[in-house]
């Protein structure tokens, strides 16, 4: 496996393992799949050196998972701070690819000045709440019922992690 910077002609399949997460209301917010169109603008948005988006492709280039590092709040104080999102293909959850993305992405957070990583996951989502706690998370905050999905009113669990003293 190798972990690389994203490529805009890897958008698609960014974008299709995204799409495959948002029926289960368990990982998304978002209620109906998302185009490649409507998403370039996120994507040039990390491609700063500082918020990278990275891929995880097996040896023919196929993108098996991808993570990125976005803003916390954009304002130049919390550069500090990136929330991290991790999505892996349906065919591979549960293989330990989400270990594998986080691990990387941790380490080359202080080389990004990223002294804080914060996770955003829905209550319900145990899956990836278990993963992040593994790797040291805490829970920083609780934002109960903010969110609607379908008939369910869902709870948002913020986790973080201090990387550097």
């Amino acid at each position: 496996m190798l972990i690389r910077i994203a490529q805009e002609a890897d958008l698609k399949d960014i974008i299709n393992i995204y799409n495959s997460t948002i029926a289960s209301r368990k990982v998304t917010a978002d209620l109906k799949p998302v185009t490649v169109e409507e998403r370039l603008d996120w994507f040039q948005a990390h491609q700063k050196p500082h918020r990278p988006m990275l891929v995880c492709c097996n040896t023919d280039n196929q993108i098996l998972a991808w993570g990125t590092f976005s803003d916390y709040y954009a304002r130049a104080a919390y550069d500090i701070t990136a929330e991290i999102s991790i999505y892996v293909s349906e065919t591979q959850r549960g293989q330990k690819l989400g270990q594998t993305m986080l691990q990387y992405m941790l380490d080359i957070a202080p080389s990004l000045n990223i002294k804080n990583v914060v996770a955003v996951i829905f209550g319900h989502n145990t899956p990836s709440l278990a993963l992040f706690k593994k790797f040291g998370f805490a829970q920083w905050g609780l934002l109960p019922r903010v969110c609607e999905l379908d008939d369910i009113e869902a709870d948002i669990v913020l986790l973080g992690k201090r990387l550097m003293v």
